[in-house]
Formats: C-alpha cells, sequence, structure tokens
C-alpha cells in the first residue's frame, strides 16, 4: 500500500512538474524562433523587390539567400557547447540582438556584393540559435518528452510563415518616406528580435536547479530523473566528442538533414516566387495564398510528433515524413498546369517538411548526451544547413537557366527522398528501450 501511494505521490510530481515547464518555457521559445524563422526567410518576398528595384536575377538572390548559411556554420558547434557549457540564457539573448539589427540593416543595401556581406553576417549573428534551444530543451524534458516539446516549437515554424507570408505581402505594398515596402520588411521585422533578446536575459533560466519558479519537490524530481537518464545514456554510450563526430549515426544525420534541408529551404525561399509564376496573382495575394502550405503543416508536425513520442519511434516517422515531402514536389511538378491541384501538392510537401522534425530531432539524444549530445546536434546542424545554401542556390540558378521552377523543383524532390533513404539506414537508434 505504501509503495502504491509513493507511485502516486511520484507520478503527481512528474506530471505537475512537466506541465509547469512545459507552460513557463514553451510559449516563449516558441515566439522566439517565430521570429527568428521569419527573419531568415522574409527574403523569398523581397525577392520581387530586389528583381524590380536592383536589378538582381533569381541566381544572385538564391545565393545570397543560401550564402547565410556559411556564416551559420562557423559559429554553430562552439556555440552549442556555450549553451550547455556556460548559459543558454546568454548566448540565446545575444544571438537575437545581433541578428535584429543586422535583420535591420538589409533593409538599406543597394548592391549584390553588400546584400551577400550582410546575408553572410546575418548567419553568423544566428549561429548556434536552433541546435542550442535544442539542448536547452533537453536540460528540461525527459527523452520521451522531447518530441513533443520539439513538436510544439517546430510549429514556429509553420506560424511564422502562416503570419509571415500575408504580413509580408502587405510590408511589400508600403512606401512611407518615399522608401520601398521590401525595406520596410526588413526594418520593421528586424526590431522584435532585439526586444525579446534584451527579454530573455531576465525570463529564462538555464537549469532546473536554479529555477525558483519550480516548487522544491518539482525540482528536485527534475533534477533527479534528467540526471539518472543521463548516467544510463553515459554508461551505454561512453564517446568523447571527436568519436561523436566519427560516429556512423552521426554521419549519416549529418547527411540525412543536409539533403532535407536543401529540400526545405529551396521551398521555402522559392515559394511566393512559384506560387505567383502557378497562380499569376498580385503580391499582397501570393503572400495569403503562399501561407496556405504552412497551416496544414502545422498541423501534420502536432500529430507527427505526438505519436513519436507515444510509440516511442523515431526512424520511420521521420523517413515516411520526408517520402511525404518528395512526393508532394513531384506531384506539384505533374500538376503544374493545374494551379489549384499543383497549389494542393505544396501543402502535401509542406507538410512531409514539417512532419519529419520532431522524430529527427529526438534521434541524436537517444543515443548521445551532455557536451557530446550538444557537440553532435552542432554538427548535424551546421554541416546539414550548408543545404539551405544549395538548395535556395540551384533553385535560382536552374530557374535562370531554364526560365522554369520545375527542374528546382525535381531536385528538391529528389534531396528529401535521399534525406529518407540515410534514415532509414540507422541502426543504433532503431529500438528504443523504454
Amino acid at each position: 500500500m505504501a509503495l502504491a501511494t509513493a507511485a502516486t505521490d511520484s507520478n503527481t510530481i512528474a506530471s505537475r512538474s512537466r506541465a509547469r515547464v512545459t507552460r513557463r518555457l514553451m510559449p516563449f521559445l516558441f515566439v522566439l524562433y517565430v521570429i527568428a524563422y521569419l527573419d531568415r526567410v522574409n527574403v523569398g518576398f523581397a525577392a520581387f523587390g530586389l528583381k524590380a528595384d536592383l536589378h538582381f536575377t533569381d541566381q544572385v538572390i538564391g545565393l545570397g539567400a543560401g550564402i547565410f548559411f556559411f556564416g551559420y556554420v562557423l559559429l554553430e558547434i562552439p556555440g552549442t557547447i556555450l549553451v550547455e557549457k556556460w548559459s543558454a540564457r546568454g548566448w540565446i539573448a545575444r544571438i537575437m540582438i545581433s541578428w535584429g539589427i543586422l535583420a535591420m540593416l538589409t533593409g538599406f543595401i543597394h548592391t549584390k556584393n553588400q546584400f551577400y556581406l550582410i546575408r553572410f553576417l546575418l548567419g553568423t549573428a544566428e549561429a548556434g540559435f536552433f541546435p542550442g534551444i535544442i539542448v536547452y530543451i533537453s536540460h528540461w524534458f525527459r527523452y520521451q518528452d522531447r518530441a513533443k516539446a520539439v513538436a510544439s516549437l517546430m510549429t514556429a515554424i509553420s506560424v511564422s510563415n502562416m503570419i509571415g507570408s500575408p504580413l509580408s505581402g502587405v510590408l511589400l505594398k508600403l512606401n512611407w518616406m518615399g522608401v520601398a515596402g521590401w525595406r520596410w520588411m526588413f526594418i520593421i521585422e528586424g526590431v522584435p528580435a532585439i526586444i525579446l533578446g534584451i527579454i530573455t536575459l531576465f525570463y529564462l533560466t538555464d537549469r532546473p536547479q536554479q529555477a525558483q519558479w519550480l516548487p522544491r519537490d518539482e525540482r528536485e524530481w527534475l533534477e533527479t530523473t534528467l540526471a539518472n537518464e543521463i548516467k544510463v545514456k553515459q554508461a551505454q554510450h561512453s564517446l568523447s566528442i571527436l568519436q561523436a563526430f566519427r560516429h556512423r549515426e552521426v554521419v549519416l544525420l549529418t547527411l540525412a538533414y543536409f539533403f532535407m534541408v536543401t529540400a526545405n529551404y529551396g521551398l521555402n525561399f522559392w515559394i511566393p516566387s512559384i506560387v505567383k509564376n502557378l497562380s499569376g496573382l498580385s503580391t499582397l495575394a501570393v503572400g495569403f495564398v503562399a501561407a496556405l502550405p504552412y497551416c496544414f503543416s502545422f498541423v501534420a508536425i502536432l500529430i507527427v510528433g505526438w505519436h513519436s513520442d507515444k510509440t516511442r519511434e523515431r526512424r520511420w516517422h521521420t523517413a515516411l515524413s520526408m517520402m511525404t515531402a518528395s512526393f508532394g514536389l513531384v506531384m506539384s511538378v505533374v500538376l503544374g498546369n493545374h494551379t489549384v491541384l499543383a497549389i494542393a501538392m505544396l501543402c502535401v510537401t509542406a507538410m512531409g517538411a514539417a512532419g519529419y522534425l520532431p522524430g529527427f530531432w529526438a534521434l541524436p539524444t537517444s543515443f548521445l548526451s551532455g557536451t557530446t549530445a550538444a557537440a553532435a546536434i552542432g554538427l548535424i546542424n551546421s554541416f546539414g544547413n550548408l543545404g539551405g545554401y544549395v538548395g535556395p542556390y540551384v533553385v535560382g540558378y536552374l530557374s535562370t537557366r531554364t526560365k522554369s521552377y520545375f527542374p528546382g523543383l525535381l531536385y528538391l524532390s529528389a534531396s528529401a527522398f535521399i534525406a529518407s533513404l540515410l534514415i532509414l539506414s540507422l541502426r543504433t537508434t532503431r529500438k528504443e528501450k523504454s
């Protein structure tokens, strides 16, 4: 009887602790990621103004959009380790303030070289943000709860596009003080990052033991549970950082992420232009139509994340989502002459491109922990994100050469399919123990 009572009390404390941590942290992290993603992809809408005012070609815009990720790679791994060893709060605040300033400065460019430089600097400023937050989540959530936590965070991608596409369409119509709308878009959308960066310093807590907003029993339960989880993983997989970098599964995850990011960012950067090309709608109308795929991706990411945690299965949830994205991209080309059906296939693509994220980012922490996991996540994200250069650039290059976005979409489809095959080849993470 006493044992049953103790188990019940423990479950009650666990439920209260998880609920309180979720309420405290996830809404704020969600808002941060909405702003981050908005500042990263709004160049897709600025393309209309960059072409009209500065006479940039699709190839120039694609290169500028992708060069962001070269800067991103430089500080990604050190930044992620700093989150683990130093302070998530301090590093995330630094990132947001610096990228907000650089995002605003993008509104003042006049030449393609200035465009390339500011995009490169923006990448260095944002380096470490996303993997840092993944590591930060591991400081607060048990492994079996992380896919749901990551899923709720990743819905920010869909929401930022749902909000950002119409907002960018509206801002592009501005012409205050003789300044073009695309310039105002960068300036206005950069301000929230600076404000939230300052708030981050006072709001976020680095570790559970520092959380005065948690009752003592909940704080102790969370500390003990996470410490025991780390001990188990270290006993099963005691790896140095260099060993983790050479680990077969880490290499495969890095390659898979590269190919999937190629597909994802290639689509995200060019979807406004693709929708306009398919439909012939006005820039404002394109903003609303381009938001439609992300309404579907919002639902997909929550369902896949919930089901992945429920079944504790990651590989197939990740791989099948990638295959769905590949299928949608192929069909959008096949149905290119039927505008409504082609846009519907872009909605299918967006569902797959978002649905893979919760399961994927639960995979590294299924066999790594602590600083080793932080470094591996930084490696996966940094080199994987070079696909963010390849995807936009290749689509821009092919569209400039062929005067069509269809060859680029086929390339993105092939990238997503290759990513799914790499995920299915994983071995260590095939069977996760309770």
